[in-house]
């Protein structure tokens, strides 16, 4: 059995989109055991699309306020999980002052589909479906029972 992080940050371009899903579903998994947050390397206000699929599954994340890199008040991670290419480079950035692991998980960006509400909603969902499949094999190891 892998020991949990005492805290995980996900980061992704924006912070409006892939990182608050992915802060959400920790948080429902496991946010009474572990801290989590997310970050962008640049802020926008949450996408209302991420909002939804995610209250399709119960878990609200309307009053995320996303931040950057540079507004985080506290650095004391023990993983980043970086989503998008860009993410990436500033969490290995962000290793160069503190120490921690980092993973990548390249997930696409659900804001590059075009067309109409309900295919770009499905695209919404393959990204939280994906996000949550990833967490579940990453964390949820931690949470079965040793037989």
């Amino acid at each position: 059995m892998r020991d949990l992080p005492d805290a995980v940050l996900f980061a992704c371009s924006l912070n409006s989109v892939r990182s608050p899903m992915a802060e959400g579903l920790l948080k429902h998994l496991l946010g009474h055991r572990i801290y989590v947050d997310s970050t962008g390397v640049r802020s926008a206000g949450i996408d209302p699309f991420a909002i939804e699929v995610m209250d399709e599954i119960g878990i609200d994340i309307s009053r995320h306020r996303a931040k950057s890199f540079g507004d985080l008040e506290d650095t004391s991670y023990d993983l980043i999980i970086s989503l998008s290419p860009e993410a990436q480079h500033s969490a290995v950035e962000m290793t160069r002052t503190m120490a921690c692991d980092v993973e990548f998980w390249n997930t696409h960006d659900p804001t590059l589909v075009e067309g109409n509400r309900e295919t770009r909603l499905d695209a919404y969902r393959q990204v939280r479906d994906t996000l949550k499949r990833r967490i579940e094999e990453r964390f949820t190891l931690d949470l079965k029972p040793v037989v």
